[in-house]
């Protein structure tokens, strides 16, 4: 059965119910930590009470720098919303690993966006080399990934779309909340993978709400499929794409055509001004949650609480 683990500014903890069992280890770097397994297993398997995990102050167990990868329109679902009709060429972008932030760290808004937008998204964290030219089946995919973290992959979409480009809209700090636990996977639990169900809401209200069945390119393909011309390391981390239910939705067909008649600064205004009429997107304090986990609770990465702040 998988392992919760979660950091603090002090260390790392496994988690036993709702009590945490600090780790003895020397590691600092979430890719030191997966090299001293025995040490997780240990802390996992103490017969000691433990600290509250309510008492704790979690980081990211993902530490930084790493890579951060992650996949675009990769539910069909979010297609849908997408406009995307017909078949999807699997395409990735990087995030700078600076967005990385903990669990419960404010996402901050800064000045000069306005449409700020949510993406829940399953984390692949990796506990082996990927060299270029690597194949992954999916009996391969213990050899490469550690765990899952749950993860938020905040977007300026106004950035987005009129930059045409990924790495600065989804990369300003706290873009990338991350946690609370890094579940450290058995063999045997790669197979409950399709049964993760990815759950978010912003001051309550449910807006995105599917399983990984909703996955159009999952896993090992997406591993393989990236190996064609990027290395990862232990501990990097990989996105694997949010579903239906985020902010941003294509306009409908006839607006749509009507628009590409426009010259781009005319057509980008109209689009923004119909967004902004758009209660949908991050505002400042609106407080966004999240959860990842089987039915039954076997594979849990816990509940991630974020507030919304404007930059001051």
């Amino acid at each position: 059965m998988s392992t919760n683990v979660l950091r603090t500014a002090d260390g790392w903890w496994a988690v036993r119910d709702e009590h945490a069992v600090r780790i003895e280890t020397k590691a600092v770097t979430t890719a030191e930590l997966l090299a001293d397994r025995a040490a997780v297993r240990e802390a996992a398997a103490s017969g000691e009470s433990g600290t509250p995990v309510a008492d704790l102050v979690t980081l990211s167990p993902v530490t930084t720098p790493c890579r951060v990868v992650a996949q675009m329109v990769n539910y069909r679902s979010h297609a849908k919303d997408s406009g995307f009709t017909g078949d999807i060429p699997p395409t990735f972008f990087r995030k700078a690993s600076g967005s990385v932030s903990g669990p419960h760290e404010t996402i901050v808004r800064p000045a000069h966006v306005r449409f700020l937008d949510y993406e829940v998204e399953l984390g692949l964290v990796m506990g082996a080399p990927l060299p270029v030219g690597t194949v992954v089946e999916e009996r391969d995919l213990p050899s490469y990934v550690a765990g899952l973290v749950l993860t938020n992959d905040v977007s300026a979409r106004d950035v987005q779309l009129t930059k045409t480009q990924f790495y600065e809209s989804k990369s300003y700090p706290t873009f990338t909340p991350t946690g609370p636990y890094l579940a450290l996977l058995e063999p045997e639990d790669f197979a409950r993978l399709i049964d993760l169900r990815l759950r978010l809401n912003v001051n309550g209200v449910p807006r995105q709400d599917r399983t990984l069945a909703d996955m159009i390119v999952r896993p090992a393909q997406a591993l393989t499929l990236l190996a064609r011309f990027q290395t990862l390391d232990p501990g990097d981390l990989l996105l694997t794409g949010t579903p239906g239910g985020t902010a941003l939705k294509a306009p409908p067909k006839p607006v749509e055509k009507i628009a590409a008649l426009l010259p781009p600064a005319l057509k980008w205004k109209a689009f923004f001004n119909g967004q902004a009429k758009n209660p949908r997107y991050l505002r400042n304090g609106d407080l966004v949650t999240a959860t990842i986990a089987t039915p039954d609770g076997h594979i849990d990465l816990g509940e991630q609480q974020t507030a919304v702040a404007d930059a001051t």
